[in-house]
């Protein structure tokens, strides 16, 4: 019981330290840039407190349910030799997670509001849920395939950079071409694949993988397949925009 209650204290103050620079650049401007006081400092305070906690039983969820999850079913699928299942189930996995991604979702919504009103797109409650609904599906797809291509490349032992600059290569010639209203939507949906839903078990199938297959780095091999997801869905999102 004390080594339980020794962990949580030790992930509390994890957190503590993790959000500490984000509330000293915020003190900072708010007192000598903007040079005005704080308002509502209890409340701010509280609010602080169940941020705190909330990201350390985050925290603590993850490591605990999908963490192991992740690792335990890209071991078994390695374990058992089936390629099309364990590219199945990488597929799958990227897509559900981020479809699900509920900074995707708010993103989405956001940018088939603003390409409405820069004429893009009709003004009409339809068109924009089905530019949102449009988008979404599109990122989703993309990360399924980039997680697809990822574990492919740690079955196959291909260099990481091998997909990496080419594939930035692709996103600067296509930025060039793509409509000026999908542009930064299409470089901020590569941020979305970071979420706190998406990382974590994309994260857990990688080490999972690569521990399993011999030879394989799982800080390399295993964290590679968040820079590939962060990637594809950039070129996914302009070529969306190209051709609607």
């Amino acid at each position: 019981m004390f080594s339980i209650k020794n962990k949580f204290i030790r992930q509390i103050f994890g957190s503590v330290v993790d959000l500490l620079p984000i509330f000293i650049v915020i003190f900072i401007f708010q007192v000598f840039i903007l040079r005005q006081p704080i308002p509502n400092i209890a409340d701010i305070a509280i609010g602080t407190i169940f941020i705190i906690l909330g990201l350390t039983f985050f925290i603590q969820g993850l490591e605990k349910s999908l963490f192991p999850v992740g690792e335990t079913m890209a071991y078994s699928f390695a374990r058992k030799g089936s390629l099309f299942w364990l590219l199945t189930f990488a597929f799958s996995l990227g897509f559900g997670t981020t479809v699900a991604e509920p900074a995707l979702i708010a993103v989405a919504d956001e940018a088939a509001r603003i390409a409405a009103e820069a004429g893009a797109i009709e003004q009409s409650e339809l068109a924009i849920d089905d530019y949102a609904f449009g988008l979404r599906y599109t990122v989703a797809f993309s990360v399924g395939i980039a997680i697809l291509i990822g574990v492919l490349r740690i079955i196959r032992g291909w260099p990481l950079q091998y997909l990496i600059i080419p594939g930035y290569i692709g996103v600067v010639a296509m930025t060039a071409f793509a409509p000026d209203t999908i542009i930064g939507i299409a470089y901020d949906s590569g941020g979305v694949t970071t979420g706190t839903v998406t990382v974590p078990l994309v994260t857990a199938l990688g080490v999972g993988l690569s521990s399993a297959i011999a030879g394989r780095n799982p800080m390399i091999d295993g964290f590679g397949l968040i820079a590939i997801a962060s990637l594809t869905p950039i070129i996914f999102v302009m070529a969306y925009g190209m051709f609607l």
